[in-house]
């Protein structure tokens, strides 16, 4: 898939004042500080469209991207940043939970992971959230310039291997490197082939 146009579209706190034009999102959210942001702005191209910061948590809204005139990149606040405190992670959780449970235009979830961290607990409650709602997700290792690629294999492993435990089949897994811009086309292609199957109504496999 190549971006020719990506543009801001609005950001709030409330699903339904999302876009209701029916197009289908794909939306991106992690833990605070696993570069998120710089990931988005890879994807697409644009340097500045997600703002990114070396202070984590700095998106706190769910914020729409109009990709190609044809579908939503949906940027979600990060979620488990202890230094919000607990009534702001409530606060936040509140407004990721709205959107995921809410959200039908909802197509995919890109669940971002740290590629140097072995599985957190964090995460793995995350993911099981996921599927106890039936969200469909992908997720996606981040920062894989970080580490060597036999670390990166050893830890990919790893959290495969947590997932089994309670998974019947594993979501689709990806690595991205957003120093490196790898990634880029293998999450853009699955994007793009998610899009055709809407397109033509083919039942996804």
């Amino acid at each position: 898939m190549n971006i020719k146009k990506a543009e801001f579209v609005i950001s709030n706190t409330d699903p339904a004042k999302c876009p209701q034009d029916g197009r289908p999102e794909y939306a991106f959210i992690g833990r605070s500080n696993v570069g998120k942001s710089s990931l988005i702005n890879m994807l697409t191209g644009r340097k500045g469209l997600a703002m990114t910061s070396s202070t984590p948590g700095k998106t706190q809204l769910i914020n729409h991207f109009l990709i190609n005139d044809e579908w939503y990149l949906v940027d979600l606040p990060g979620y488990g940043y202890a230094q919000r405190g607990k009534k702001g992670r409530e606060k936040i959780q509140v407004i990721i939970d709205a959107y995921l449970d809410r959200r039908e235009a909802l197509t995919c979830l890109f669940l971002l992971l740290d590629c140097r961290h072995e599985p957190q607990k964090i995460d793995l409650e995350f993911i099981n959230r996921l599927g106890g709602s039936g969200i469909p997700f992908a997720v996606v290792f981040t920062k894989t310039d970080k580490i060597s690629q036999s670390k990166l294999t050893e830890n990919i492993a790893k959290y495969k291997a947590r997932l089994m435990e309670t998974w019947e089949e594993l979501p689709p897994v990806f690595s991205s490197s957003s120093e490196r811009k790898t990634g880029k086309e293998d999450i853009l292609n699955y994007i793009e082939e998610i899009n055709h199957l809407i397109l033509n109504r083919i039942p996804a496999k």
